[in-house]
């Protein structure tokens, strides 16, 4: 396309595509709209609109929420200045660059991520007025008019919501919870997060651990709420499990001890003629220590675990251990794995008796 092209037809036409009606500065020169010419565009009741430095609405209106998101990822995913002299890739004809090009690295984090997640407790895209974008801590960018820049020094992996890069569910939970100050608004996110089974209360703790968000007030009583949660929740998919799928219904919720001896701890389900138990690791995640020092350090609370484990086998108890993201993600084949335990019971030698107390 040369300069004595009409403007007209060098301009992307309406589309019903969000993509296409959000462009940046170097997809519309890719079209060869020139700086100037754009800015013509721009002018008070022209066609066009600037909503971010070097992205442009190409209809007079105000934004959708899904105009804004584009806008943003395309403003977090420009290019340095270094690099924007290289030729731009063409992903089609008359486009300019791929979508993923043009996004770089950037994704959406935070409430606006936890929105396209479908989180009741935010609300819908369209309302929020702050976008949260997730970029390397190298980039150079500020924050401009609805959009946050976030940066980091490791960058997780994006998750595609429809065609939208989005930060994991806990990543942008703890970067909402950092924005939010209202202990009843965090309770209502982390919450929602493990109630609804968006994650896991592990992998959330972990990140605000991360993020050294653990001792603010407003989080500290929402973590409690949260690890409760999350046992319910574990608990609920358990009795699911064995409903589904058949299985005996065993005791729940019991205490097992040696008649006259001590006691050799609690379990989740027992099944007595088939001296099979099954445990969740629904364990609280060691929030106060240091990543490092806890990848280093013995976890006392596994220790525990194993110990009860190794007392109950000797015994002949067979034990199942199950994980509630186990149980989330593959509850047939946890199904399956007691299953096949409690039909191993026949070929076993009788395990001793052992007393069934309420918990």
């Amino acid at each position: 396309m040369t300069q004595n092209t009409p403007l007209s037809s060098r301009l992307p036409l309406p589309s019903e595509d969000v993509t296409l009606r959000v462009r940046s500065a170097a997809q519309l020169r890719a079209r060869g709209v020139s700086a100037a010419q754009t800015s013509a565009q721009c002018l008070p009741g022209g066609p066009w609109q600037q909503i971010l430095p070097g992205v442009y609405l190409l209809h007079p209106g105000p934004p959708t929420g899904r105009e804004r998101l584009h806008g943003a990822l395309l403003y977090a995913g420009r290019p340095p200045v270094s690099a924007r002299r290289a030729p731009a890739r063409l992903a089609e004809p008359g486009y300019g660059p791929g979508e993923e090009d043009a996004y770089g690295e950037a994704m959406v984090t935070g409430v606006a991520a936890l929105a396209l997640y479908g989180f009741a407790a935010v609300g819908p895209l369209g309302a929020l007025h702050r976008i949260d974008v997730l970029v390397p801590r190298t980039r150079r960018l500020r924050s401009a008019r609805f959009v946050e820049v976030l940066r980091t020094a490791v960058m997780p992996r994006a998750v595609r919501v429809g065609e939208v890069p989005v930060a994991p569910v806990e990543r942008a939970l703890a970067d909402a919870v950092a924005a939010t100050a209202e202990a009843a608004d965090v309770r209502r996110l982390l919450n929602e997060a493990v109630r609804e089974g968006h994650c896991e209360p592990a992998a959330v703790v972990r990140e605000l651990s991360e993020a050294e968000l653990l001792g603010r007030p407003a989080v500290v009583g929402a973590v409690d709420a949260l690890l409760a949660e999350g046992r319910a929740a574990a608990e609920a998919r358990l009795y699911a499990m064995v409903r589904e799928h058949g299985l005996p219904d065993p005791v729940w919720n019991v205490e097992l001890r040696l008649p006259g001896g001590p006691r050799l701890g609690a379990v989740d389900a027992y099944w007595p003629d088939h001296a099979v138990a099954v445990e969740l690791d629904a364990r609280a995640p060691r929030y106060g220590v240091p990543a490092r020092r806890r990848q280093a350090e013995e976890d006392p609370q596994w220790a525990a675990y194993a110990a009860k484990r190794e007392q109950l086998e000797r015994l002949g108890v067979t034990v199942v251990h199950l994980t509630p993201r186990k149980l989330r993600e593959a509850a047939d084949q946890q199904a399956t794995v007691v299953r096949t335990a409690l039909m191993a019971a026949a070929d076993r030698e009788p395990a001793a008796y052992v007393m069934v107390l309420p918990r």
